[in-house]
C-alpha cells in the first residue's frame, strides 16, 4: 500500500489530522505561547475591565472594553496558527542524487590501486532572470538549493527564502509563512498597547474616586501594575522584532 507524503517524510516535522497541519519538532513549546498571549488578556478581563464597565455612562460602552481585547486576542491567536501549523516552503529532497551532475573520478591509492569514486559539485551556475547565481548542493535533501534557500538543521528541510527557526510558534520561518509570521509580530503589540492603556486608565479612574495618590490607587488594584510590567515587557520584545522586520522588509533583504 502507498505510503502518503507525511508518512514517508524525513524531516523531523510533526504532522497531525492526516497530514493537513505541519509543525516543526519543537511544537511543545506552542502551549507556552498560548500561556503567554491568552492569560494576561483573561487578567485583564476579570480585574480591569470587568470593573471598567460601570465607569461609563452607556452600559454597552464599557463592555465594548471587553469585546475589543478579547477580539484583539483572537485576531493573533488566528496569525499565531497560519504560522506555525503551515507549510513553510520546503522544497521536497530528492530520492537520489541528480545523476546529471554526478563526475565519476578515479583515485590512486599509494600502493598504485585505483579506486572509482563519484563526486557530486559542490557549487554550480545557474541562471536567474538572466544572472548568474551560485547555488550549493545539500547533501542531506539531494538537490541544489535555490537561491536565497536553506538548510534549516533542527527540522531537517532545505527551507526556500529561510529566515530562521522560532520556537515561540514551534516552525521556521520561510517563503510561504512569513507574511503571516509578520502579522503576528506586529498585531502582537496591538492588545499590549491596549491592555496596558486600559489598565493605566483604571488606575487613574481609582485616584479620581478613592481622591487618592498613585501609590494608593496601585494597592487597590494591583493586578493593573502587574498588567503594566508585563505588556510593557513583551512590547520592548515584540515592537523590537515589528521594526528589525521592517527593516529587512524594506532593505529587501528578505
Amino acid at each position: 500500500m502507498t505510503k502518503r507524503v507525511f508518512e514517508a517524510w524525513k524531516g523531523s516535522n510533526k504532522f497531525i489530522l492526516g497530514g493537513r497541519l505541519i509543525f516543526g519538532p519543537d511544537a511543545r513549546s506552542l502551549p507556552a505561547t498560548l500561556l503567554l498571549i491568552i492569560v494576561p488578556v483573561a487578567l485583564f478581563c476579570v480585574f480591569v475591565a470587568r470593573h471598567l464597565r460601570h465607569e461609563f455612562s452607556s452600559y454597552n460602552a464599557g463592555y465594548a472594553i471587553l469585546v475589543v481585547a478579547i477580539l484583539f486576542t483572537i485576531y493573533v491567536l488566528i496569525l499565531l496558527s497560519f504560522t506555525s501549523a503551515r507549510d513553510p516552503g520546503i522544497v521536497p529532497r530528492n530520492l537520489h542524487p541528480p545523476e546529471e551532475e554526478l563526475r565519476y573520478e578515479t583515485t590512486i591509492s599509494a600502493d598504485g590501486r585505483q579506486t572509482p569514486s563519484v563526486q557530486i559539485p559542490r557549487t554550480k551556475e545557474v541562471m536567474v532572470n538572466g544572472v548568474s547565481v551560485r547555488v550549493k548542493y545539500c547533501d542531506t535533501c539531494m538537490l541544489y538549493r535555490p537561491p536565497r534557500c536553506s538548510h534549516c538543521s533542527i527540522c531537517n528541510n532545505c527551507v526556500e527564502h529561510f529566515d530562521h527557526h522560532c520556537p515561540w510558534v514551534g516552525q521556521y520561518i520561510g517563503q510561504r509563512n512569513y507574511r503571516y509570521y509578520f502579522m503576528f509580530v506586529s498585531s502582537s503589540t496591538l492588545p499590549c498597547i491596549y491592555v496596558s492603556s486600559m489598565s493605566a486608565f483604571y488606575i487613574k479612574i481609582l485616584m479620581d474616586n478613592q481622591h487618592g495618590t498613585v501609590w494608593r490607587a496601585m494597592k487597590a488594584s494591583p493586578w493593573s501594575v502587574a498588567l503594566m510590567i508585563y505588556c510593557f515587557i513583551a512590547l520592548c520584545f515584540v515592537g523590537g522584532l515589528t521594526a528589525f522586520h521592517l527593516y529587512l522588509i524594506s532593505t529587501n533583504m528578505l
